[in-house]
C-alpha cells in the first residue's frame, strides 16, 4: 500500500454475540400520503414513539415468527385522532423536532438474536457489483396484510438500491455525480471539492472519501438526500443536479455502503446542526431486510454543546448508535464526532466502502497504478493508449478520460469558478479546455428547429460548434467526436458520429454547449429526441465539410467536394423534412434550420481537382454566407443601437433623479441653515435674560 495512503483512527471492537436486531429510521416514501397518520403525528409531536406496524425491517426468522392475528389495538393508528387514545405522557429528550412521514421510527415486536457470522457472511459476501443483487430477502416478501389508514402502499425493497444504480455502466460516472453536487455548493460557499483513498482499519481495506466545505445539509436536507427522488436543484438556476437520485446511484455504484457526515451553520435564528447518515447495502442484504432503513444520528449546537436530537426516545437512539458502529468502519461514537473535528464549521464528508470488486478480486478502482489519481481496471483501460497518450500529448485526454479520473475530471467542466478546486489525492486537478489541443479552428453558430411535439422552454436557444483538427492529426492519430456540454457539464466525451470507412473524419474534434436537449439521468447521454436526432445529423455535416476542405493540410490525399445533388450527411427522416432543399455546395438544408461559418476557405486551387463546374457552385455558396453574414451584423448593429438608446435613456432618468435629489438636498440644507439660526438667537436671547436676573439678584444681597 502506497505511502499516501490516509488513516482513520478506529479501533477493531467484535460485535457481541446475539446482539439485538435494531429499530432504524425508516426512509422509504410509504407514508408520504396517509392523511389520517399525518393528524396523528401532529397531535404526537411532542416526541412521544407512536406504535404502528412496520413492513420490513427484520430477519427472515422474526418474519415467520412474529406473524400473529391482529388484535383491536393494532388498528389504533388508523382511527381517527384521539380515538379511543390517551395522551401520551412527555419523555426526557434533550429537543424534538416534529417527525415527518420520511424519518418516523418503527416499532416494531422485540427482535430474535441475529444470525450466526457464518449466515451473515453468507448472504452478504457478494462482493462483484454486476452480481450483487442477487437475493430474495425474507421467505413471503414480508406482511402486506395490514394497511396504514386504509390506504396500500409502494415499498420499496432494498434490491432497488443495486438495480437503480446500475443506470451507471461507467464507473467514473458516477464519481462525475459526486463532484456535480460539490459544484453545486459553490452557491453556498464551497472552495474545494476533495477526493481522496481513506484505510479502514477497522475491516483492513480501503475506502473512498468525497468532502466539500460547502453549506452542509441540516436534518430535513440529509433525510432528503437519503431518501429518492427529492430534489430541490431543478428549480434553481446554475446547478446541475436536479432528479434527487444522483446521490444514491453514484455511491451504491462505487461501493456496498457509505455513511455521511454534514455539518450544516445556523440560518435565520437556527441552530447549527450535524448529522449523520448511513446507507448500507451490506446491513440490507445481512439482516433480509424487505425495506429500505437508514439509520441516523442528529446533533444541534447550544452555547458552545452539540445536544442530541432525540426524534422519537432514547432508546431508539441508543439503537442507531448501536447499528451505526455494527456496519460502518467506525467502533464509537466518540470516533464518528470526531469525523466532524476534520471539516469546518460546514461542509459535507462522504465516505464509501466495502467498494466493489472485478471478477478477479480485485477492486475495481485502481489506487495503485498513479499515487494522484483514481483508475479503473478492466476494459475502460487500454495499456496501447496510454503509450500513445505519453507520445501525442494533445491528444492525452481523448486516449486517457476513459479509465483516469484525474483526465476526465480535467474536462468535466466547460467553465470553472476561479475560487473552485478539484483537489485529487492531494493534488489539484488542472481544468482542460478541449478547445486548447485544436488547430485551424472554426466556429459555427448552430441554431435547433423545434417539431411540433417539442417542449420549448427558450426558441432562442443556439450552440456555438468549435471544431478543428487536434493538434497531433499531422501523424494520422485515430483521434475525432465532439465533447457535448449541458448547462457546463460534460454529457458526450469525445462523440464519435462520423463513422466513415478508411481514415476520413480522423483528427477532428469539436466542443458545444447544447442546453436545448436533455441528459438521461444517469447523465452520460442525451435523450432520443427529434432535436437530438437533428443536431447529430448537422453535426455529420459540419464534420465531412471541414474534412474534405482541410485534410490535405495535414497530410492526406484531396477529397472532391460533393456535387449538387447529394446527400451530403444522414439524412433526417423526420415529416418535417419535406420542405429541405438543396443548397449550392450539395448539402441539405431547411431555411429555418442551417449552420452559419465564419471561417471556411474563400477559394480552391485548381490543383485540388475541382472542376469549373463545381468552382462556380462553391463560389455561390460562398456569397450566400457573405450575404447571410452581413444581415447577421446588420442585426447585431441594430440591436447595439437599441442597446445605446436605452443607455442614453437611462442615463438622462439617471440625470434627472440625481438633479432632483440634489435640489432637495438644497433645500433641506437651507431649512436646517434657518433653524441653527433661530436656535442661535434663542440661545443669545436666553444668556441675556440669565445675566439680567444675575444682575437684579446682586443688589439685593448686599442690602
Amino acid at each position: 500500500m502506497d505511502n499516501d495512503v490516509k488513516q482513520e483512527n478506529q479501533q477493531t471492537p467484535t460485535p457481541p454475540a446475539g446482539e439485538e436486531t435494531v429499530t432504524l429510521v425508516d426512509l422509504c416514501s410509504s407514508d408520504d400520503s396517509d392523511l389520517e397518520q399525518d393528524a396523528e403525528r401532529r397531535y404526537n409531536s411532542v416526541g412521544a414513539k407512536r406504535p404502528r406496524h412496520t413492513f420490513g425491517g427484520s430477519s427472515a426468522a422474526d418474519m415467520n415468527n412474529v406473524k400473529k392475528p391482529m388484535v383491536v389495538d393494532e388498528l389504533k393508528v388508523v382511527l381517527p385522532e384521539g380515538f379511543g387514545q390517551s395522551i401520551p405522557p412527555p419523555l426526557d429528550v434533550t429537543h424534538t423536532f416534529p417527525a415527518d412521514p420520511c424519518n418516523v421510527f418503527t416499532s416494531m415486536q422485540p427482535p430474535p438474536p441475529s444470525p450466526p457470522s457464518s449466515s451473515l457472511g453468507r448472504i452478504g459476501s457478494c462482493k462483484q457489483f454486476w452480481k450483487a443483487g442477487d437475493y430474495e430477502g425474507a421467505p413471503g416478501g414480508g406482511n402486506w396484510d395490514l394497511s396504514s389508514g386504509g390506504f396500500d402502499h409502494v415499498r420499496v425493497h432494498p434490491k432497488f438500491l443495486h438495480s437503480n444504480a446500475t443506470s451507471h455502466k461507467w464507473a467514473l460516472g458516477a464519481f462525475a455525480e459526486l463532484l456535480d453536487n460539490a459544484l453545486d455548493e459553490v452557491a453556498s460557499g464551497a472552495t474545494y471539492v476533495n477526493v481522496d483513498m481513506l484505510e479502514n482499519k477497522k475491516e483492513g481495506n480501503r475506502m473512498l472519501l468525497i468532502e466539500d466545505n460547502g453549506g452542509g445539509m441540516d436534518p430535513e436536507k440529509m433525510r432528503q438526500c437519503m431518501s429518492l427522488g427529492y430534489s430541490a436543484k431543478s428549480k434553481l438556476a446554475n446547478t446541475i443536479g436536479q432528479y434527487g437520485n444522483g446521490f444514491k446511484t453514484s455511491t451504491m455504484r462505487l461501493g456496498a455502503d457509505v455513511i455521511v457526515f454534514s455539518r450544516c451553520p445556523g440560518k435565520d435564528g437556527k441552530c447549527s446542526t450535524q448529522s449523520i447518515g448511513l446507507l448500507s447495502y451490506t446491513f440490507l442484504r445481512s439482516t433480509g431486510k424487505e425495506d429500505i432503513v437508514v439509520p441516523m444520528l442528529d446533533y444541534e449546537r447550544r452555547d458552545t454543546e452539540w445536544s442530541k436530537i432525540v426524534r422519537s426516545s432514547v432508546s431508539d437512539w441508543d439503537k442507531n448508535v448501536k447499528t451505526i458502529i455494527q456496519w460502518s468502519p467506525f467502533s464509537s461514537e466518540e470516533d464518528l464526532l470526531r469525523q466532524f473535528h476534520l471539516m469546518n464549521d460546514h461542509g459535507t464528508r462522504i465516505i464509501i466502502y466495502n467498494l466493489w470488486e472485478d471478477d478477479q478480486g480485485m477492486l475495481e478502482l485502481d489506487f495503485d497504478a498513479d499515487p494522484h489519481d483514481i483508475q479503473l481496471r478492466g476494459v475502460n483501460r487500454d495499456e496501447k493508449n496510454i503509450k500513445m497518450a505519453a507520445q501525442f500529448p494533445n491528444s492525452r485526454h481523448f486516449l486517457t478520460y476513459k479509465h483516469s479520473l484525474r483526465s476526465y475530471a480535467s474536462i468535466l467542466y466547460l467553465r470553472i469558478p476561479p475560487s473552485f478546486r478539484i483537489i485529487l489525492r492531494g493534488s489539484d486537478v488542472e481544468h482542460h479546455n478541449v478547445v486548447n489541443d485544436m488547430m485551424q479552428t472554426e466556429q459555427i453558430t448552430y441554431r435547433p428547429q423545434y417539431g411540433a411535439d417539442s417542449y420549448v422552454k427558450d426558441s432562442n436557444m443556439s450552440a456555438v460548434v468549435i471544431l478543428g483538427f487536434v493538434k497531433d492529426a499531422k501523424h494520422h492519430v485515430d483521434v475525432q467526436g465532439f465533447n457535448v456540454y449541458h448547462k457546463n457539464r460534460l454529457i458526450k466525451p469525445f462523440w464519435r458520429i462520423w463513422n466513415a470507412t478508411g481514415s476520413d473524419g480522423r483528427g477532428v474534434i469539436g466542443v458545444l454547449e447544447a442546453n436545448f436537449v436533455e441528459p438521461a439521468h444517469d447523465k452520460q447521454g442525451f435523450e432520443r429526441t427529434t432535436v437530438l436526432s437533428r443536431l447529430e445529423t448537422r453535426l455529420v455535416q459540419m464534420q465531412k465539410i471541414y474534412w474534405s476542405t482541410n485534410c490535405h493540410k495535414i497530410g492526406y490525399a484531396p477529397r472532391r467536394h460533393p456535387k449538387a445533388g447529394n446527400d451530403y450527411g444522414q439524412k433526417n427522416t423526420s415529416p418535417e423534412n419535406d420542405h429541405e432543399e438543396y443548397s449550392p455546395s450539395g448539402v441539405k438544408t431547411r431555411p429555418s434550420d442551417k449552420f452559419y461559418s465564419s471561417s471556411y476557405p474563400t477559394s480552391h486551387r485548381g490543383d485540388n481537382g475541382v472542376s469549373g463546374n463545381d468552382s462556380s457552385l462553391y463560389l455561390q455558396e460562398e456569397l450566400r454566407r457573405e450575404r447571410e453574414r452581413s444581415k447577421t451584423l446588420e442585426a447585431e448593429v441594430q440591436l447595439a443601437r437599441q442597446k445605446i438608446e436605452e443607455m442614453s435613456k437611462e442615463q438622462e432618468n439617471l440625470i434627472e433623479i440625481f438633479t432632483e435629489e440634489r435640489d432637495r438636498r438644497d433645500v433641506e440644507e437651507e431649512s436646517l441653515r434657518n433653524k441653527l439660526e433661530e436656535a442661535s438667537n434663542t440661545i443669545e436671547e436666553l444668556l441675556n435674560k440669565v445675566k439680567m436676573l444675575e444682575g437684579s439678584k446682586a443688589p439685593s444681597w448686599r442690602r
